[in-house]
C-alpha cells in the first residue's frame, strides 16, 4: 500500500494510478488536492468533483468512500469539500451538530440536512 504523495505534476500523477500498487489517499490528502486544484490549477469546481469521482471509481485506490461521496455534494453546492469532511468526520464520530465561525459553511450544511449552529 502506498500513501499519496506530494507529486509535481501530472504525468507523475497519472503515472502513479496506472501503477497496480494500491493507493492509500487519506481524507486530509483530498482536502489538499481540492485546495490545490481550485486554488493553484484554477480548475472549475465540476472539473473537481469529476477528477475526485475518478479517483472514487479507480480500482487501486483506497479511500473513506462514504466520507467522499457525502462531501461532494457540498463541493457541488458551492461549498468548501473541507468543510464537508470536518461535517462528516464529526458526525462519525459521534457529534450531533456542526459548529463553525463559517456562514456559508454553515447555509450549505443545513441546506443538506446537517444540523448546524453558527457562533457569531
Amino acid at each position: 500500500m502506498r500513501f499519496w504523495p506530494t507529486i509535481p505534476n501530472k504525468r507523475a500523477a497519472r503515472n502513479l494510478l496506472r501503477n497496480p500498487a494500491l493507493i492509500a489517499v487519506p481524507l486530509p490528502c483530498l482536502c489538499e488536492l481540492v485546495w490545490i486544484l481550485r486554488r493553484g490549477a484554477k480548475l472549475a469546481t465540476a472539473d473537481v468533483a469529476a477528477a475526485i469521482r475518478a479517483l472514487l471509481n479507480a480500482g487501486n485506490v483506497a479511500l473513506n468512500r462514504p466520507a467522499v461521496e457525502a462531501r461532494l455534494a457540498l463541493l457541488e453546492a458551492g461549498g468548501d469539500f473541507a468543510d464537508g469532511v470536518i461535517a462528516h468526520e464529526g458526525r462519525w464520530l459521534g457529534g450531533e451538530t456542526f459548529v463553525s465561525f463559517d456562514r456559508k459553511a454553515v447555509a450549505l450544511l443545513s441546506q443538506q440536512g446537517e444540523t448546524t449552529r453558527l457562533l457569531i
